[in-house]
């Protein structure tokens, strides 16, 4: 365990150090973690409605934050340029996020054309029945996004990396609102990049 917890932290710090330099990325992570840990709480109510909020606003939000705020020129703070830094990324680089947002976007639009499914699914009751089977659709998207990566990790490297950043991308929200609850605030103060230090590591150790 002690090792897994090592590994848990290392995957965070090197996710923190070389994907969140921007304050508007890191405020819109906040705002991420946020909703994802409402969308938890309504994952043992309604499915479908947590899919949705979760995907709909805290995954959006996340992703325009990396894809539209983060600097991906030379990172002077690491040493290593983007390229590197998508090379060895342990979980989805920018590459594999446009796949998974292209299955993503192409869901509801599947599901406009083929309500049903091609039968597999009940005709939706209106609109907010096809809403609802959006949101499943959704919610499948996001655990097989998981498990896929896992078996690819395990395929490269070994399952215990795998588990670890399937453990990361679950707590992330939890990590992400104690991480960047002050990015808000210090990018209003006008605050636009932030400097990683060795005290963000010790953080990330402690949770």
């Amino acid at each position: 365990m002690t090792g897994f917890r090592a590994q848990l932290a290392e995957q965070r710090w090197d996710d923190h150090r070389y994907y969140h330099h921007s304050l508007v990325n890191q405020s819109l992570h906040f705002v991420s973690a946020c909703t994802f840990l409402t969308a938890y709480v309504l994952l043992f109510i309604d499915p479908a409605v947590a899919s949705l909020l979760g995907w709909g606003v805290a995954m959006t939000s996340r992703q325009a934050g990396h894809f539209f705020f983060e600097p991906k020129g030379y990172d002077h703070v690491n040493k290593a340029t983007h390229e590197h830094k998508e090379e060895i990324k342990v979980g989805y680089n920018l590459a594999r996020k446009y796949v998974l947002m292209g299955i993503w976007g192409a869901i509801p639009l599947v599901l406009l054309v083929q309500p049903t499914l091609f039968g597999t699914l009940e005709y939706p009751d209106g609109f907010m029945g096809y809403l609802r089977h959006v949101g499943i659709g959704w919610l499948g998207l996001g655990i097989s996004a998981i498990i896929v990566r896992v078996m690819q990790l395990w395929a490269k490297r070994d399952l215990e990396t795998g588990l670890v950043w399937a453990t990361k991308i679950v707590t992330d929200p939890f990590n992400d609102f104690k991480m960047y609850r002050s990015a808000p605030r210090r990018l209003m103060k006008g605050e636009r990049m932030d400097h990683h230090d060795v005290d963000d590591f010790e953080d990330l150790k402690a949770a």
